[in-house]
């Protein structure tokens, strides 16, 4: 049905391996053109990644300058050529209005190595521009006594653009060279057309002409539309006299005439990293040199090696750097024990209680990623069913006298519009109702919260209470446990939930104030209602009662939270790591390909599926038996399905064996495309290490007597397009990858190592007590000089690898174009 990969032709390539990601927040838009009568538009964007859609962010409704800011990761393979930003207009009874785009080429992204980050223009759509796919040709030079030729033989296309109603083209190939022009034939209803034809011209022996293949989709009514097109130099065939591959569709001229700066602008941070990342064992002497440094730490004074991180990380890339040390320290089973050794290096240079872990040091930020990384289930099932209840009520609420807008209250049972303290208190009561609910949530969560969550709490309130004792400083130790709980994951997922994926879509004006003052009201409790906070916010005054009562709540829940034992502590992990956790669960519908005839989306069977990181798991509801599964074992590709396939764009497949080895396709039909690129993301991650994935697909379903896609009537028969196991979205929950985190972490050491050794003398000369060292420590000394040498043998094998990369590409590129 499919190829799979070579393993002896690519063996060095699966020993190290180039990666590609991508950082896209969009920010905003402004000075939008209006696409609807009442003089606005509904905006919302869309990410095209060679012109693939990866991304849709939640529309904004009735506003010609909106505001996303939507933050995304996603990885991708090295040799990618561009991404591209589409402004669209919602339209409830017709199909959306493209209102613009703006596109960067990854060779400007490369251009600016911090990342762009800034205003551009929208430019109007040129159907000519908006070309993609690739085409199968090969071009040679025959030799013959009589004469010289050049032959193009073109074999297929494949992903070209659907230009018909139907979802596909009808294609056909243009040849020009030397003045003649010659024309395949039509392939129908394709974007995946096979011609297998050649066409010969005599040759041009002086090699100046060039050869231009066009392709076009043919229209039996209107005019053909261009489908992209490449143009070869003869002359680069004289040494080889022939050369066949993929060739990339390049767009025609474009238009001088194309609006630009009149569809208003779009504010994006745009950042692209590659990585070269070693085999395993390269890495293995660093992360050993930082477990090892964290272990000896946790019972003993702080070593040099984390305070020299601590005291070199720029508050630029301090929250990556974070993010890194905390997924490496979590691989290694020593996220507790490294946040430990944060919290008593933040400890030692606060003197005033108030201010501690407010600012966002090392040990602020860790703590925060720590947190999203391991606690975002826990967050939905807390935070969750108080923030729907929001979203589905839809009140007004409003406390703030300043903000107040009668006209939104309506009228009353009364037929009489409201007063300014009826309208307070009606909110008041909402607010508090939200609040109480909230608490019971968290109060309710101890035992479904992580274990590594509560273990590191527990430390926290420990060296908390010693630093600042319970005498003279009541609320301390609880406040620094609040300070990450509410201020930093709870109220940032409450005014936020689109970001913290809670809900798929914004909320609009009116719910978003209500989730900022329950935002408000838990930071209040988390503050443990200090007297500061009430006289900034005078008007939550209504507010009161509930928080303070939420405040004893909290403490005790605090209490609890933090009241596991070490052995307890063991035994809840070794079970949790028994268990079959859940990577990502919901309910889809599915269809299984197991007879013959037309597919249709009524065929699709609505159930509930559960991924873990040993099966894909089927039941009827979420709390129904698993009534079937697939092994992860036997997947064998994860891709996208034609939309003309059934109606619908939403659609992907998994192809996986059977018992007897048969390969067997099933299709998921998803709501969105962010759905749908979710549910990618989440399957190839979990199959990464599988074997024997293939590298071609038939996008299309195999229905009557033939593939829907290339036309072809083997169903067995080898794949019309490439698989696309590389590209994913980064999630906060992702599986851990150590090599990639370990890589960054070398790369950010290897940058700030100068500034590392500046800040050892200081510190071998001068503890944070002042004292003078006539000597250091022998200990600490080797330490640091074993990871100087460590970067160093790192960056030798860096550049050994790099040295032969080229050698290595060029074997994936021989192979490729043998598929």
């Amino acid at each position: 049905m499919y190829r799979g990969r070579g393993a002896s032709s690519l063996s060095v390539c699966s020993a190290m391996a180039r990666r590609s990601s991508l950082f896209i927040r969009i920010v905003e838009g402004k000075n939008l053109p209006a696409k609807d009568i009442t003089g606005s538009s509904d905006p919302y964007c869309i990410v095209k990644i060679d012109d693939e859609t990866i991304i849709r962010t939640a529309t904004v409704w009735k506003t010609l300058s909106p505001f996303w800011g939507e933050e995304y990761k996603v990885h991708l393979p090295p040799n990618f050529h561009s991404v591209s930003f589409y402004v669209m207009d919602e339209d409830a009874l017709s199909r959306d209005d493209v209102i613009g785009k703006v596109c960067l080429t990854r060779n400007t992204l490369a251009e600016h190595p911090k990342g762009y980050n800034g205003w551009m223009n929208l430019t109007e759509i040129d159907p000519d521009e908006e070309v993609q796919g690739e085409i199968h040709l090969k071009i040679e030079i025959l030799n013959s006594e009589l004469s010289r030729k050049l032959r193009c033989t073109v074999f297929e296309a494949r992903d070209l653009a659907r230009k018909d109603r139907n979802g596909a083209s009808d294609p056909f190939v243009r040849v020009q060279y030397n003045g003649k022009t010659q024309e395949s034939s039509v392939v129908k209803k394709s974007c995946y057309p096979r011609w297998n034809e050649a066409f010969e011209f005599e040759l041009d022996e002086s090699f100046t002409e060039k050869l231009t293949m066009e392709v076009w989709d043919w229209d039996l009514v209107s005019k053909n539309d261009f489908l992209g097109k490449i143009v070869i130099n003869v002359n680069g065939l004289q040494k080889d006299l022939q050369e066949e591959g993929w060739f990339r569709l390049s767009p025609g001229k474009s238009k001088a005439s194309m609006d630009e700066g009149n569809l208003g602008s779009l504010q994006l941070q745009v950042r692209l990293r590659d990585e070269t990342v070693l085999p395993s064992d390269y890495y293995k002497p660093l992360v050993e040199l930082l477990c090892q440094e964290v272990k000896a730490s946790y019972k003993e004074k702080c070593g040099p090696l984390i305070t020299l991180i601590d005291d070199t990380t720029s508050a630029e890339c301090r929250q990556e750097v974070a993010t890194n040390l905390v997924k490496i320290f979590l691989g290694q089973g020593l996220a507790k024990e490294f946040l430990d050794l944060l919290f008593r290096l933040e400890l030692e240079k606060t003197n005033e209680p108030n201010t501690l872990f407010r600012s966002n040091s090392l040990a602020s930020k860790s703590m925060e990623s720590f947190l999203k990384v391991a606690g975002t289930q826990y967050l939905h099932s807390v935070v969750g069913p108080t923030i729907n209840r929001i979203f589905e009520e839809k009140k007004y609420i409003e406390l703030d006298p300043s903000k107040l807008e009668i006209k939104e209250a309506g009228c009353s049972g009364l037929h009489r519009i409201q007063t300014e303290s009826e309208i307070i208190l009606q909110s008041a009561q909402c607010l508090q109702s939200y609040l109480t609910d909230l608490l019971i949530a968290i109060a309710k969560s101890v035992n479904t919260c992580p274990v590594t969550i509560r273990a590191t709490f527990r430390q926290l309130y420990r060296r908390v209470e010693e630093c600042f004792p319970e005498n003279k400083h009541m609320n301390v130790k609880f406040i620094a446990v609040t300070s990450f709980l509410c201020l930093r994951f709870f109220s940032p997922a409450i005014m936020s939930p689109k970001l913290f994926h809670l809900r798929e879509k914004h909320a609009d004006a009116r719910t978003s104030r209500t989730l900022l003052l329950l935002a408000k009201a838990i930071q209040n409790v988390g503050n443990m209602d200090a007297p500061a906070s009430r006289a900034k916010e005078s008007w939550m005054a209504p507010l009161q009662p509930s928080i303070q009562q939420g405040v004893s709540q909290l403490k005790e829940f605090i209490i609890k939270l933090i009241d596991i034992e070490e052995k307890e502590e063991l035994d809840l992990q070794k079970s949790l790591n028994l268990q079959n956790l859940t990577v990502k669960e919901g309910q889809l519908m599915v269809y299984k390909t197991k007879c013959k005839g037309y597919l249709l989306s009524s065929s699709f069977k609505k159930l509930f599926l559960s991924l873990t990181a040993d099966a894909l798991n089927f039941a009827k509801t979420q709390f129904s038996k698993t009534s079937s599964f697939i092994p992860l074992s036997r997947i064998r590709a994860l891709e996208k399905v034609e939309e003309k396939s059934f109606g619908n764009s939403n659609v992907m497949q998994i192809i996986y064996t059977d018992e007897t080895g048969s390969l067997e396709a099933l299709y998921l039909q998803c709501k969105c495309v962010n759905e749908l690129n979710q549910w990618l993301s989440a399957l190839r991650k979990v199959c990464v290490n599988n074997a024997n994935m293939l590298c071609s697909y038939h996008p299309g379903v195999f229905k009557g007597e033939k593939w829907s896609c290339c036309h072809q009537k083997d169903k067995g028969g080898a794949g019309c397009d490439k698989t696309r196991h590389e590209v994913t979205l980064q999630e906060w929950n992702d599986l851990l990858n150590p090599d990639l985190e370990a890589q960054l972490i070398f790369k950010h050491l290897t940058g700030v190592r100068e500034q590392m050794k500046e800040k050892y003398v200081e510190l071998t000369e001068c503890d944070y007590t002042g004292k003078s060292h006539s000597s250091s420590d022998p200990a600490k000394t080797d330490s640091v000089t074993q990871l100087f040498q460590t970067l160093q043998d790192l960056e030798a094998a860096h550049d050994s690898f790099l040295s032969d990369f080229p050698s290595i590409a060029d074997q994936e590129k021989k192979y490729l174009l043998e598929l």
